[in-house]
């Protein structure tokens, strides 16, 4: 006869990829970020911000990098096929380190420390909405211009 004890399934210890899996990964996340961020250094020195100003730059980068992000989406999940580095090199690692949503919440902080509230709240709802309506309204654009290039 079985015992109970016999018949228990035993659950699996989960398995985490190894680090030579994940090395390559990582490698590219890391260049992609250091490229993002050095484009907006190079952003922020181009348009630099007022000491008390608005967070132009800031602003401008999170909504480009946004819109940016929506094109790519689309096209390496709806049109091609990318290689399985593109998407965190490109994705995470570039336009990751180009957008910028630490120093959006510093900027905030800096405006209100300065006592404008109103710019301050202003822009805490303006980053958000802005960034997502980019996101949107750029992979929509994409799909039609690839919609109409088929036909």
């Amino acid at each position: 006869m079985t015992s109970p004890e016999s018949l228990r399934v035993r659950a699996s210890t989960p398995r985490h990829p190894s680090w030579r899996a994940q090395a390559p990964v990582v490698a590219v996340v890391a260049l992609g970020g250091g490229a993002g961020a050095t484009a907006r250094y190079a952003a922020s020195l181009w348009w630099p911000t007022p000491a008390g100003g608005f967070p132009w730059t800031t602003l401008g980068v999170n909504i480009a990098g946004c819109a940016v992000i929506g094109v790519f989406m689309v096209i390496i999940t709806e049109v091609r096929t990318a290689h399985p580095l593109v998407r965190p090199f490109f994705g995470t690692g570039v336009l990751g380190g180009f957008t910028t949503f630490s120093t959006y919440a510093v900027d905030i902080r800096r405006l209100l420390d300065a006592g404008q509230a109103g710019p301050g709240l202003a822009y805490l709802v303006a980053t958000p909405l802005a960034a997502l309506a980019a996101v949107w309204l750029a992979a929509g654009a994409t799909r039609r211009v690839l919609k109409g290039r088929q036909r």
